[in-house]
């Protein structure tokens, strides 16, 4: 699961809230084990999602850098380039 879950930082444009919920979400999921939790455990998860994003959204705002910031379709270009080497082509 966690394979799924991608740099966000340094890019341009920035990252947007769902997408760092959407990583957030993927590392609660591979925590805890759960893809989906059941009724009983759903108020304790969704938390932990709301905390994980706000403590990535502190860590994103935080950082600092002078590179310049990445651009999505290249590194979506050089990451097909990657996979075509490393599965083949589909």
């Amino acid at each position: 699961m966690c394979r799924n879950i991608k740099t966000l930082y340094n890019f341009s444009p920035p990252a947007t809230e769902d997408e760092i919920r959407a990583s957030a979400l993927q590392f609660v999921r591979k925590i805890s084990g759960f893809s989906r939790p059941s009724q009983a455990n759903e108020v304790a998860f969704n938390r932990a999602v709301d905390e994980v994003t706000k403590a990535a959204q502190v860590l994103m705002s935080s950082l600092v850098t002078l590179a310049p910031p990445r651009d999505r379709d290249v590194e979506a270009a050089k990451a097909k380039v990657r996979s075509v080497a490393r599965f083949g082509a589909g």
